[in-house]
């Protein structure tokens, strides 16, 4: 059935940049996707469809696990904000699956200047995006789950990492 790696963090992590990373190389083994490519709903919505961000949360990591699991790569990767939990019950009908879960977190001072100066997105400097980071940190410990610090590493030293941890189990 093939492998599925997760790359999770909160916003700024540099998940996106990794999986970037990794699409650019020759020969990358895998399909490189984008959580929030499937588009993310408005507060509004989010609450009248799913009964909140949590709820769309949910509901996409199902969706993203039902196209991965079809894809026609041996390694299909994956970088978004999601909880580990939503992963592992998306993945649970799909017996054979080879499932990784990577955190990718790194300072709270280093997100903040990546989401304002080099991002331009203040709005999301936030203390809520703290706790998520320490929420994704807590979830990652009590699953015994890779973390990745990329307060200090560049992104190809952490895309080597990935791909050191995305091989068969």
């Amino acid at each position: 059935m093939g492998r599925v790696v997760f790359l999770i963090g909160a916003s700024g992590a540099g998940k996106t940049m990794v999986a970037q990373v990794l699409e650019q190389r020759a020969p990358w083994a895998g399909n490189t996707h984008y959580f929030d490519s499937i588009g993310v709903p408005s507060d509004e919505v989010m609450a009248a469809q799913f009964g909140g961000p949590e709820g769309w949360q949910r509901w996409a990591t199902r969706q993203w696990m039902a196209r991965l699991v079809g894809g026609d790569a041996a390694l299909q990767l994956i970088e978004g904000s999601t909880r580990p939990s939503f992963i592992r019950a998306a993945a649970e009908p799909h017996r054979g699956l080879e499932l990784r879960i990577v955190l990718l977190e790194c300072s709270a001072e280093v997100r903040r200047h990546r989401l304002v100066e080099l991002r331009g997105q203040p709005e999301l400097a936030t203390s809520r995006m703290d706790s998520w980071a320490a929420y994704l940190r807590g979830q990652a410990d009590a699953l015994g789950l890779p973390v990745l610090d990329t307060t200090r590493s560049t992104p190809e030293a952490i895309a080597d990492e990935i791909e050191a941890r995305s091989g068969p189990a």
